[in-house]
């Protein structure tokens, strides 16, 4: 198989969901990726075996998300229907990633990034652990093994009682209140006073259901945000 290669040129873009909701939601946070380098990229997939002979030039490498969605935000790659295995590894978030354009490979990771492509248009993809993919996107970089510690990098977690509160509100407003004023329109009497318990934990339930289908939107991490961040965290270990 010949390999057609485009020319790739630094950028930043915008990778991951800002929808945390289990139907309409993706894998987060979303954040900007940097890359500063130029490098080039195969402009359809390539199939298992060519990759497997590519690979054996210590500058080709499988394509990470960064590089692939730099590329196709530019207009440089295509597909025919095929899925496409990428580089990076997740559990289930993005969290502690570096946004330097290298792969992100998560510890303990359960699904490979991969996009499907259906009548010309690219759809993200998740392909578990255990199953094998027949295309790859493969790409060339003058100088691979240059990535950098110092490289701007996403929190290790979410801040968690940020989370936390903002699933009590919810909670509150969407499950437990409306649990109070249905119980004083339609209980019998005394029901509130003997039943509160009942009508929390209801409440509760009902607002944590509602993440199937609806949260806020999270925030979006920028590069300079991330750099900012990972100075004040230098600052608090003084």
């Amino acid at each position: 198989m010949e390999i057609q290669w485009v020319t790739v040129y630094p950028g930043k873009v915008f990778i991951g969901s800002d929808n945390r909701s289990i139907l309409f939601g993706g894998v987060g946070p979303r954040h900007e990726v940097k890359i500063d380098y130029d490098f080039e990229i195969s402009y359809l997939p390539v199939d298992s075996g060519t990759m497997k002979t590519i690979l054996r030039n210590e500058n080709c490498h499988v394509a990470s998300e960064s590089e692939w969605t730099l590329a196709m935000d530019s207009g440089l790659i295509s597909g025919n229907d095929e899925v496409e295995e990428l580089s990076d590894r997740i559990r289930g978030s993005y969290w502690s990633k570096y946004c330097d354009g290298r792969p992100f490979i998560e510890d303990n990771w359960l699904m490979k990034v991969s996009k499907k492509w259906v009548s010309g248009t690219p759809n993200p993809s998740l392909i578990p652990k255990g199953e094998n993919c027949d295309f790859f996107r493969v790409v060339r970089r003058k100088n691979s093994n240059n990535f950098e510690n110092t490289a701007p990098k996403l929190p290790i977690s979410p801040d968690k009682y940020k989370l936390l509160s903002e699933e009590l509100i919810i909670s509150l407003i969407f499950g437990i209140i409306p649990s109070f004023i249905w119980a004083s329109f339609n209980a019998s009497p005394g029901y509130i006073s003997e039943g509160w318990l009942n009508l929390i934990f209801g409440g509760l339930f009902i607002g944590v259901f509602t993440i199937i289908f609806w949260r806020p939107r999270t925030k979006n991490w920028t590069v300079d945000q991330m750099r900012t961040f990972d100075v004040n965290k230098s600052l608090d270990r003084q």
